[in-house]
């Protein structure tokens, strides 16, 4: 496809990093040194200009554009540039906005501003915590097959049960998969025979059931609706993790430094007690029994708060902590320091983004340790390679480096075996290393 990428911020840069090699891809950017670093780093067409002028979008052959993905950093540009694409080009038009308020709107009319598909940068970031939160231990979750196919990543801990033993003594339930180990910088598919490691990152996949048992197992915990779940910060994401979790029935807490946010919030959330503080003081924390909490997270909009609120709320000995990081870069800084899991609103935002330029028929991806390697949901075609015949002798025609994870057959959850007959129609979910995702695409 030919794809046009207007805002080259950390969301478009990563879609850019993932589409360069696999599409024709055309980035416009109002920052010149921006462009030119594309220019130098991927195989694209740079443009600098502004993506709501006509000319610029000309410039860009807009007419030629099969994709237009607007995703700067502000919610009334990226809606005004795809009204202006409608107007000069038949391209599929995708606008990412950070507030639900042009999001609930656009989702009720569907036909309004010219966008053909929103995405909801703080939804999806919410749902990425709840799904996470859901699973103790657990790096990243997601699921699959309308919710058929659970995705977990944990990291194996020194004490784990799981440490220096061989994958086939585990003894995991039937309807799960350890797809693959993330080890330093080794991307590892497992056999029977493949010891866990201290510090490995496992992908696990199979049923919602099997799943929460491996988590349980790995933490020596489980969660239920009676934890104490505490969220810092009542503004934009704060307030809709809130409401998730009250429709989960949970009954969570929310701490907010603002007098007329907390107020708001308390207006809002029937089910939630919102406190008026600051989530980083010990004194008030103390007073408030943070210690008692089975979850703290930390969603404030500045990222250096989020990290105090983990590090002063982990020195109480809460279960787990949960931080929103806006910059990536600050990923890796956010776990050497003791925080359980970071969730970033630009990499939810650009895997979902990316699932509209797939050539092959994806359902669903997810990106996992970085681009390493992705989680693909695929429905599989009459004229696919893994259709009508074995899984044994199908896979012999697909590179190394994929695994097929689960399959989704009318409804009901097939656990892959190597005389497991494939059938079109069935949703199959692929993990793939990402070094070999385009030959991937190629054959199947």
């Amino acid at each position: 496809m030919r794809i046009t990428i207007i805002g080259a911020g950390e969301v478009g840069r990563t879609i850019v990093a993932t589409l360069a090699d696999l599409h024709e891809v055309v980035v416009i950017d109002r920052d010149e040194q921006i462009v030119e670093e594309l220019t130098y780093a991927y195989d694209v067409l740079a443009i600098h200009g502004d993506g709501r002028d006509v000319e610029t979008l000309r410039e860009a052959e807009i007419d030629r554009a099969d994709l237009v993905i607007a995703c700067t950093d502000d919610d009334d540009v990226n809606t005004v540039i795809c009204a202006t694409v409608t107007m000069i080009s038949d391209a599929f038009t995708v606008a990412r906005v950070r507030h639900r308020t042009l999001f609930e709107t656009w989702n009720d009319r569907p036909d309004a501003f010219g966008v053909d598909f929103m995405i909801c940068t703080n939804s999806l970031t919410a749902e990425a915590v709840l799904r996470i939160s859901g699973l103790p231990a657990a790096l990243e979750v997601d699921t699959f097959a309308n919710g058929l196919v659970r995705m977990a990543a944990f990291e194996i801990a020194a004490q784990s049960p799981f440490v220096d033993r061989p994958v086939r003594e585990i003894d995991l339930d039937e309807s799960v998969t350890i797809a693959a180990i993330f080890r330093d910088d080794e991307v590892v598919l497992p056999t029977g025979e493949t010891v866990l490691r201290s510090t490995d990152r496992i992908v696990v996949i199979g049923s919602a059931s099997g799943v929460t048992n491996v988590a349980n197992r790995i933490s020596l915990s489980s969660r239920s609706p009676t934890d104490e779940v505490v969220i810092a910060g009542a503004s934009e994401i704060g307030f809709r993790i809130a409401r998730l979790f009250e429709e989960h029935d949970y009954h969570p807490q929310v701490i907010e430094p603002d007098p007329d946010l907390a107020r708001t919030a308390a207006e809002a959330l029937p089910r939630t007690t919102v406190l008026e503080g600051d989530p980083a003081d010990i004194e008030f924390l103390e007073r408030e029994h943070i210690e008692d909490a089975d979850i703290v997270i930390a969603a404030l909009p500045d990222d250096e708060r989020n990290l105090l609120v983990s590090l002063v709320t982990r020195q109480f000995g809460v279960g787990e902590t949960i931080a929103i990081v806006e910059d990536s870069e600050y990923t890796e800084l956010f776990g050497t320091a003791g925080v359980d899991v970071t969730v970033n609103p630009r990499e939810e935002t650009a895997e979902e983004i990316i699932r509209f330029t797939r050539l092959i028929p994806t359902e669903k991806i997810v990106l996992l340790d970085r681009e390493r390697a992705e989680v693909v949901e695929i429905v599989i075609t009459e004229e696919s390679i893994l259709a009508d015949s074995e899984i044994r002798d199908s896979m012999s025609s697909l590179p190394d480096g994929v695994i097929i994870g689960a399959i989704a057959r009318t409804g009901e959850l097939v656990m892959p075996r190597g005389t497991t007959v494939i059938r079109p129609g069935d949703h199959v979910i692929l993990f793939v290393d990402t070094d070999i995702l385009e030959e991937v695409i190629e054959v199947i």
